[in-house]
């Protein structure tokens, strides 16, 4: 029985809205040639997109921060040896080489196996979906959500805090949870927090809200502080990356007390002393000399 054209044109619409709702064809992702991945949300779900290139950064690019690196790097290297390993809360000022020590373990690890995939805080709450899919790989999984806070009730909160403890959901042994965070316990905290119950909105069990502001932090084994360099700590790195941008072109210049002046004012200028700054004041000073040196 032939169809009406009435109705074959309106299939063909409610086909064509369906089509614009559904995420585009994603190959499965290749972990054998593969290191890194994001997890993308869709309408309906979420997908693995391979990540085509690592950042080229190594663990000794990363300066300043020799006892954070000792801490990260051996858990990770017992992760990978299928020791046990714990989950890492990496938090502090911004810009000390939080995130940029997780692509550089994976930059020197890959080759061992290591895999990242990274998360968005608010699709943390598809952590069953994403480690599902990676449950059966013969690697080691970096799950890393980066700056990451939350509002207390949130359900990527709740998601990652029962993952973390264990009791409803628990990664798989192939899996590890990395996160950084500006904030200690990524939830914001107030002055009122250390007052007494009838001080802050009369509540009654005052002591039990502050508890449930800690919780999701103290559900991590490790933690690792960055904080802001000390005036004489940046001057160092920014000098230490001086030259080593200006021995990768080639050309290497002399760093006396006319470069100290100029790195204080950059951080003045910016209002801040981390490793991020010293970097960035290093790759103009380079450039700049490189420029007027070689024309």
């Amino acid at each position: 029985m032939p169809i009406d054209p009435d109705v074959q044109d309106r299939l063909r619409r409610v086909l064509g809205s369906l089509e614009m709702l559904l995420p585009p064809a994603v190959p499965p992702v290749d972990w054998a040639t593969c290191h890194a991945a994001n997890w993308r949300r869709s309408s309906l779900s979420g997908r693995l997109e391979p990540v085509p290139g690592i950042e080229g950064i190594h663990l000794s690019d990363l300066l300043g921060i020799e006892d954070q690196k000792r801490v990260v790097e051996a858990n990770t290297r017992q992760f990978l040896a299928g020791y046990p390993a714990n989950n890492v809360l990496l938090w502090g000022t911004r810009g000390t080489g939080k995130s940029s020590l997780v692509r550089a373990l994976l930059a020197t690890y890959a080759p061992r196996g290591l895999r990242v995939i990274q998360v968005d805080k608010d699709d943390l709450v598809n952590l069953p979906s994403i480690v599902d899919a990676v449950r059966d790989q013969p690697y080691r999984f970096l799950i890393f959500s980066d700056d990451v806070s939350f509002e207390i009730g949130e359900s990527s909160y709740k998601m990652l805090k029962s993952a973390l403890d264990g009791a409803v959901y628990a990664p798989p042994e192939n899996v590890v949870i990395y996160v950084t965070s500006n904030r200690r316990h990524m939830l914001p905290e107030y002055e009122t927090d250390n007052l007494g119950a009838m001080i802050v909105n009369n509540e009654i069990h005052h002591g039990e809200a502050v508890e449930e502001k800690i919780s999701l932090s103290g559900r991590f084994g490790i933690w690792v502080a960055f904080h802001a360099f000390t005036q004489e700590q940046y001057l160092a790195v920014a000098r230490q990356w001086a030259e080593k941008l200006s021995a990768r072109a080639g050309f290497p210049l002399a760093w006396g007390p006319e470069a100290d002046q100029a790195a204080v004012a950059w951080s003045l200028q910016k209002g801040d002393r981390s490793g991020r700054i010293a970097h960035q004041f290093a790759t103009d000073w380079v450039g700049g000399g490189l420029l007027r040196a070689r024309g």
